[in-house]
């Protein structure tokens, strides 16, 4: 005989989200509830709560909301209750959050210094599962003028085309390129082919008269700027 669980309407008010959410306002609600309250519904089997906390412990190796960063919507629906319509939920959620993070960034209007760029993309490509080339266009005041998504790799690696990178700066009338990626190890120490990557990008920049001015390698909360090692 099938257990019967708890219905929201059946738990005491402290219990059911959306009650204590209007009573005590958000930030009192844990992780679980607040997911809960985004969910709406639960199944026939668990309560939305219940699918919540379940959704948090859900990734292998990465719990609690940080998990939600690094599940894409096959890794959702596999779990039982969360079918296309919840699984464009959270990861909206997750991608609203990502754009907070950055809108929170200062307005500098100026890309030239390292500490800005890895603050204005750190939450944008921390969490990502491979590696992904950004190419910034910059005009003579180092404003942005381009983001330019070049390539997207692997878990350790991505192909940028060299040849693309002054196409797109001549095209859009770049006085100055940047490219950034991310380590998705979360350890932002440059590889062999990060060096020879710049290497090759900071040459053919001197010849076409469109300098890169830096490469910056995105890790866990922590970034490396191949201009401040003095590596350009």
């Amino acid at each position: 005989m099938r257990k019967r669980f708890m219905t929201m309407k059946e738990r005491p008010v402290t219990e059911r989200p959306y009650e204590k959410c209007q009573e005590t306002g958000p930030e009192t609600l844990s992780d679980g509830e607040l997911l809960a309250v985004i969910l709406r519904t639960g199944t026939r089997e668990q309560s939305v709560l219940e699918m919540a906390w379940e959704l948090l412990e859900a990734h292998p190796t990465r719990k609690g909301l940080l998990g939600l960063c690094h599940m894409d919507r096959n890794m959702l629906t596999q779990i039982p209750g969360i079918g296309q319509v919840k699984a464009s939920q959270i990861l909206c959620m997750v991608e609203l959050s990502r754009r907070i993070a950055r809108a929170s960034v200062p307005e500098a209007g100026e890309f030239s210094s390292p500490d800005y760029i890895a603050a204005y993309y750190m939450e944008y490509m921390r969490h990502l599962e491979k590696e992904r080339v950004l190419l910034l266009l910059l005009d003579i005041r180092h404003r942005l003028l381009q983001e330019i998504l070049l390539s997207q790799g692997t878990e350790n690696s991505a192909f940028v085309p060299v040849r693309e990178i002054f196409q797109e700066a001549l095209r859009h009338k770049a006085v100055y390129v940047i490219l950034i990626h991310n380590h998705p190890s979360g350890s932002p120490e440059p590889s062999r082919e990060d060096l020879l990557l710049t290497s090759r990008v900071r040459e053919a920049g001197d010849m076409v008269g469109i300098p890169l001015l830096d490469h910056i390698i995105i890790g866990d909360r922590c970034y490396t700027s191949l201009k401040e090692q003095q590596l350009i």
